[in-house]
């Protein structure tokens, strides 16, 4: 396995980004829950994230609403299932996890879809901010509640929903 990583500037933070033989295989923010040991990213090399960061940048100038990049996510079966779902979500719009779960054909494993979600490797890309609670308050996110309500402010996805501070996901 070929991994590499670089670190980029973004409106949310830092984001490292890591790349396993050539395809994205980690975004993560900085504090991020669940984010793995440096030591795991391999070494700095800017060069296979050029195309990464030309979509990041016109995501975040508004020129991109869906990302078309090369993934390597590492997960169970059941994980990368909500993972591909997470990619149909469109841009703009949210999703809850009871809803993922459904799409899933396993309508009880909210979760269960809970735990995938908050285990994805690839956050925004892989767009995980997109899924809200039953009651349409926000629920965790790797990156923090206040990065998941600027991310889906700045998508227009917001509406009325509100960090949910007691969630359990």
């Amino acid at each position: 396995m070929n991994r590499r990583h670089t670190v980029v500037d973004s409106p949310y933070g830092p984001l490292t980004l890591v790349s396993t033989d050539g395809a994205l295989s980690g975004l993560y923010m900085t504090a991020q829950r669940h984010r793995p040991p440096e030591e795991t990213f391999g070494d700095p090399d800017p060069r296979p994230f050029r195309e990464v960061v030309r979509q990041l940048d016109a995501y975040h100038a508004r020129e991109l609403t869906e990302f078309d990049l090369p993934l390597h996510l590492a997960g169970t079966p059941f994980q990368r299932g909500v993972w591909e779902q997470l990619r149909r979500i469109p841009y703009g719009e949210t999703r809850t996890y009871g809803e993922l779960a459904e799409m899933l054909g396993r309508p009880g494993a909210s979760r269960a879809v809970g735990l995938a979600n908050g285990r994805n490797p690839v956050g925004i890309i892989v767009p995980c901010h997109r899924v809200i609670g039953a009651s349409g308050g926000l629920t965790g996110y790797g990156g923090g509640l206040d990065r998941k309500q600027r991310l889906l402010t700045f998508e227009g996805a917001l509406g009325s929903a509100a960090p949910d501070e007691g969630a359990l996901f």
